[in-house]
């Protein structure tokens, strides 16, 4: 069957919703705006609940093969206090092996969001495989994959419940002390790429002041550290009339005017 036969066939089967006016179209999205709103607020009702989850010490000392040699679970963390492991399957007897690893955690792995952004949260994001360093160094690069890698040599897998499927583990560290602190897999993993999905799995969680989280727990005014990936080292925050487009879009077009007036 040619192309065109193919989709004439599928054009005249297909059963699309009605077509209305504009005005029609706008009050059907307004009807469902409601439960979108509803939705979000659940979500983020979700996510103050996890952040009072309690946490369960990690006594046994991990180790990985990592690019500059042995390291371990403490050191995943980079220096911050929070982590997210994602166990990833690229290994002898994986679909893909050795060209590529698991198509679902590749799927993923394309579309984890910039990294600068999770660790301005004081958050790291690692994959662990049981891969050999030199295949996993060579997987990244072809695929321009950036987040680390590390290479599981224990039963850290088989401990955490992911010797058989995919998962995040979240870790919180307290000096030399580790507690997990979350776990998501199967559909839950399909929500993960974004800076925000990642944090919202986490106890700190976005740490703005909007959040319900427990007292204490360090919080910044919304917008406020969002920057540009390359520009955390170089400024606590954007320009204050970056921050103002969304947090005051009004005020900051009046500048704009003003400033155009005087030019």
């Amino acid at each position: 069957m040619s192309t065109n036969k193919k989709q004439e066939k599928t054009h005249l089967a297909m059963k699309t919703p009605p077509i209305v006016s504009q005005p029609e179209w706008e009050a059907a999205r307004q009807q469902l705006l409601v439960k979108e709103k509803a939705l979000t607020r659940s979500r983020d009702a979700l996510a103050a609940e996890r952040r009072r989850m309690p946490w369960v010490a990690v006594d046994k000392k991990y180790e990985f093969d990592g690019p500059k040699g042995k390291v371990n679970l403490l050191d995943l963390f980079e220096g911050r206090p929070q982590l997210i492991v994602y166990r990833a399957f690229f290994e002898p007897g994986v679909f893909g092996w050795p060209e590529h690893a698991c198509r679902g955690c590749s799927l993923g792995a394309d579309q984890v969001s910039h990294l600068a952004h999770l660790n301005a949260r004081d958050t790291t994001l690692a994959y662990a495989s049981r891969a050999p360093q030199a295949d996993i160094a060579r997987l990244k690069a072809r695929m321009g994959w950036e987040m680390p890698w590390y290479t599981i040599t224990d039963s850290f897998d088989k401990d955490f419940g992911v010797d058989q499927w995919h998962g995040h583990s979240v870790f919180f560290r307290d000096r030399e002390r580790v507690f997990r602190t979350y776990f998501i897999n199967n559909r839950g993993d399909e929500a993960m790429g974004s800076t925000w999905s990642y944090l919202d799995l986490t106890p700190l969680g976005r740490q703005e002041t909007w959040e319900d989280s427990l007292e204490g727990y360090p919080q910044t005014e919304p917008y406020k550290r969002w920057n540009w990936h390359d520009n955390y080292e170089a400024e606590a925050s954007p320009n204050p009339k970056w921050v103002d487009i969304i947090t005051d879009p009004q005020e900051a077009a009046r500048r704009r005017a003003e400033e155009e007036k005087a030019s």
